[in-house]
């Protein structure tokens, strides 16, 4: 069904199936058929359509990866840069409520948003802390129980 889809939107086309080639369907005959990205697809895709063409420019060979130094990644490879955070969302709602000068307890989110704690607690450890970076304070406070605040 996939498939299809993408051939009727014209993201995939079939073509005559050569021999070693995966086939995709047989027509009637028994022709046998491969399908093939589109240009189209390519371009959604946001690559270089492969044309087969062998007007390409000559390019260098390859390097074999094993001889190369090993690089950690940088931050302009996306490596430990924070996400940003979507608006109307219960994480953007969350937030709100962690940067209150008194920040939030967990039987106050849980009464906001009607969560578990085990949920709060990962939602705090895992979207905030360690997906968008932030910094988290957590105290007990006698009366209010397990508060959390984000430390600006």
């Amino acid at each position: 069904m996939v498939l299809t889809s993408l051939i009727k939107k014209e993201l995939a086309e079939e073509i005559p199936a050569e021999p070693g080639m995966p086939v995709w369907r047989e027509d009637e005959d028994g022709i046998p058929f491969t399908l093939r990205a589109t240009p189209a697809a390519y371009e959604v895709l946001g690559m270089m359509a492969d044309t087969g063409a062998d007007t390409a420019p000559e390019e260098e060979p390859a390097t074999d990866m094993a001889d190369q130094p090993e690089t950690a990644p940088t931050e302009a490879d996306g490596a430990n840069t924070p996400r940003k955070t979507r608006q109307g969302t219960k994480q953007e709602a969350l937030i709100t409520m962690l940067k209150r000068p008194e920040g939030a307890s967990i039987d106050e989110i849980a009464a906001e948003f009607g969560w578990a704690n085990h949920t709060i607690r990962g939602a705090i450890a895992g979207a905030l802390k360690k997906k968008l970076g932030l910094t988290i304070t957590s105290e007990k406070l006698s009366g209010r129980g397990r508060t959390y605040r984000i430390a600006e």
